[in-house]
């Protein structure tokens, strides 16, 4: 049985319950304006300049991490609140220029940070180039601004930074989805597998046990010891598939050619055609004697079903298993529309086998597989 996953997306959620850290984190480039309005001579100017950085973080710290969690569930939000956030921390900036100067211009690794992290690559590096400008530019053109602060240098690496941690998410969160589809599909697959097992099994045991009753039946009054035999052989048929249905459930049933090859005359002898089948299957090798197993599983039970044959023949090689009879040739489930023979078609092609079904040269209906 395949082991239940863990959910992917869940754990994504857990380990990223605490995201908003990352943003307190870049906090600290505050330290440069804030520093400058705590110097500040009047104590409106302290009150109104630490009042601007606080909003300022807030600001920032609301829009991020909204995207983030907006990211995280799989939501968009309007771009308009990233650029409405970027536009309130430029007022901001302006405001603290005018009372400190240049170091406000510390605040802008901020806005550079945001804009990379919400929005698409090609406006954020836009608005990283364009306060590159603006630090660069206005400290040399306004009187008495220090233009030697590297803020452009330390904006542009951490933009970058920004980007790169941005990927990092995003690639965790594109692996937490991918990983959440491998364990929904792996759990579809071995539905699939025991869906398909089950019915190849059954199929092939009732239809053993119908044609044993049915012997058994018309022996009563004829040779009732021999119809004795029948009816026990019936009832260990019956346990057997129990058993086997238990153990293709709990992903245990193996099927190999020589087991098989066994059942099928017995099951072609009980249903009064002639078996011409090989006496072993000592020359398929390991690899292919469960494919080879099923094959023979089900083209025997659709010759006993619905072919009306005499004689059903079977060839063996290490790498090929041919089953044809001499009955009526494709119709009903035989056509290849059937449920088994749809399955065996998949086992086919997940062995890398080719698969060929229909009339016989001589008539009568052909399987044959090839392993590749």
């Amino acid at each position: 049985m395949i082991p239940a996953e863990p959910d992917a997306l869940g754990s994504e959620t857990r380990m990223f319950r605490f995201g908003w850290v990352f943003g307190l984190i870049w906090l600290f480039y505050l330290a440069y304006p804030l520093g400058e309005v705590f110097a500040l001579p009047a104590v409106w100017q302290k009150i109104t300049g630490t009042a601007a950085v606080v909003v300022f973080g807030a600001t920032f710290v609301a829009t991020f991490w909204g995207f983030r969690n907006a990211n995280r569930a799989g939501r968009k939000i309007d771009l308009r609140w990233a650029w409405a956030g970027l536009a309130v921390m430029a007022v901001l900036i302006a405001v603290l220029a005018v009372m400190v100067g240049s170091q406000a211009f510390g605040a802008t690794i901020y806005m550079a940070v945001l804009a990379v992290m919400t929005l698409p690559n090609r406006q954020a590096w836009a608005v990283v180039i364009a306060l590159v400008v603006v630090v660069e530019v206005v400290p040399r053109v306004v009187p008495d601004w220090d233009p030697g602060t590297f803020f452009a240098f330390q904006l542009v690496i951490s933009a970058v930074a920004a980007w790169g941690i941005t990927q990092v998410f995003k690639r965790n969160h594109e692996l937490a989805v991918a990983r959440q589809q491998l364990a929904d599909l792996a759990i579809v697959a071995e539905r699939e597998r025991v869906s398909r097992d089950v019915h190849d099994i059954l199929g092939h045991s009732l239809t053993v046990i119908t044609v044993k009753a049915e012997l058994a039946g018309r022996l009563i009054d004829i040779d009732s010891a021999r119809a004795a035999v029948e009816i026990g052989q019936v009832e260990a048929l019956a346990r057997e598939a129990l058993g086997d249905v238990r153990a293709t459930v709990g992903g245990l049933r193996k099927v190999d050619v020589a087991v098989e090859l066994h059942s099928a005359r017995s099951a072609l002898t009980a249903a009064g055609i002639e078996a011409q089948l090989p006496p072993d299957g000592d020359m398929v090798p390991l690899r292919n004697r469960e494919l080879f197993g099923w094959t023979l599983r089900e083209a025997v039970t659709n010759v006993i079903r619905h072919s009306g044959a005499r004689r059903c023949s079977v060839e063996l090689s290490a790498s090929r298993i041919e089953i044809h009879d001499d009955g009526s040739g494709i119709t009903g489930e035989s056509s290849g529309d059937g449920h088994g023979l749809r399955g065996l078609a998949e086992r086919v092609k997940s062995s890398h086998g080719t698969l060929a079904i229909g009339r016989g040269d001589g008539g009568g209906f052909r399987v044959e597989v090839t392993a590749p």
